[in-house]
């Protein structure tokens, strides 16, 4: 898969195992923040998306919450990290 494929399936997934009923893959901005003043995310959410995406690409998740802020502040830093972590 290349960055925008895996862009696209995280999208998805935020989507699906989310249950947005009012936001569409399309509507999530790459670059824009998922928790806040993006897209709006909590805790419980982060929780909920990391196991998807761990099950999805086979990825690990650092035990560092900072380290994980940062992966998780977007799409696009989900897919880079995903990118490089996958197996």
């Amino acid at each position: 898969m290349n960055i925008e494929q895996i862009e696209a399936r995280i999208k998805d997934i935020i989507v699906s195992s989310l249950d947005l009923e009012d936001v569409s893959p399309a509507e999530i901005e790459t670059d824009a923040p998922l928790f806040g003043d993006g897209l709006g995310l909590d805790s419980i959410d982060a929780l909920e998306l990391g196991m998807a995406i761990r099950k999805e690409f086979g990825v690990a998740f650092s035990k560092d919450p900072a380290e994980n802020k940062k992966i998780f502040h977007s799409v696009k830093t989900l897919a880079e990290f995903v990118s490089g972590g996958a197996k």
